[in-house]
């Protein structure tokens, strides 16, 4: 069995043991706004629920390894002491990952993420309208771990407020576990769906995606597409040019003679079917083709 002292092992490493060891974990997908009213939404994965009686959660926006610096949420609740925790389910698993890119400060990741925005009653950050569980919360404490590269700072969140989609709810109001379809994360690019298993989604690019509200209209309001369809597609940071696009269709012409005269919901349907697949260009290529 290897063993090690935190001390003899860069934080680095210490913090890939530790992700991939103390997993899954359920995710928060905290909303804040800053002290401008803008919104913000990111996920963390360093979370749980620790009381009823007062109802607590707790989430740790850790501060970066690579350079020490802070997210924005931690700003931002630090400064509003208002965050509201929204549950991660399958469906928007996708949009989740996309939302934790380092967008510059004052990007909306609602926009960018392509979810929707749902005032809440008693506190000022937006709840996700696509999520099944959203917690409003007052900001008690947060407690600081320590002030170098990987330390966390945890956030205790005191619950105002809980909103239940019924589609989740059985008929003595209990929460359906299967309909609710849990997603947690575990190490690397790993998740776990709760009721499937294991699954990966590639860690989103470090040179920012161009986000859902970059799209083509008839993508973005597309009835075809899913919101784990548009946070893969929106997780590019260009698009392929007119020359790329022809030049596949030309290339494919052969398999699907009808796709120079397809529809756009024709397109669609056949652009899931290469994102079943994690080909993220070639879908883009169809959907860009005229």
């Amino acid at each position: 069995m290897a063993s090690f002292e935190p001390k003899d092992l860069s934080t680095s490493k210490l913090h890939s043991y530790l992700l991939g060891a103390v997993a899954p974990r359920p995710i928060a997908f905290a909303s804040t706004v800053d002290k401008e009213g803008r919104p913000n939404l990111s996920p963390f994965s360093f979370f749980n629920v620790f009381s009823a009686n007062p109802p607590i959660l707790v989430f740790s926006p850790a501060r970066r390894v690579r350079d020490n610096t802070v997210k924005h949420t931690l700003e931002n609740v630090l400064a509003t002491k208002e965050v509201v925790i929204n549950i991660v389910n399958f469906d928007l698993v996708h949009q989740v990952s996309l939302s934790s890119s380092e967008y510059p400060k004052g990007v909306n990741e609602f926009e960018k993420a392509g979810l929707s925005m749902l005032k809440s009653d008693l506190v000022k950050p937006l709840r996700v309208a696509e999520s099944p569980v959203q917690f409003e919360c007052k900001v008690n404490e947060v407690i600081t771990l320590g002030s170098e590269g990987g330390a966390g700072n945890l956030v205790i969140c005191e619950v105002l407020k809980l909103h239940i989609d019924d589609d989740v709810l059985n008929d003595d109001q209990s929460i359906n576990q299967n309909k609710l379809d849990l997603v947690a994360r575990a190490g690397g690019a790993y998740y776990s769906r709760a009721k499937k298993g294991f699954f990966e989604i590639p860690k989103p690019i470090s040179t920012l995606g161009i986000g859902v509200d970059s799209m083509p209209e008839h993508v973005k309001n597309s009835m075809i597409l899913t919101g784990n369809d548009l946070g893969m597609l929106a997780n590019v940071d260009k698009l392929p040019s007119a020359e790329e696009v022809n030049a596949f269709i030309e290339s494919v012409a052969e398999n699907y003679p009808n796709i120079k005269t397809a529809t756009h919901r024709e397109k669609h349907k056949l652009a899931r079917n290469y994102l079943s697949f994690g080909d993220v260009e070639s879908a883009w290529k169809i959907l860009l083709s005229k």
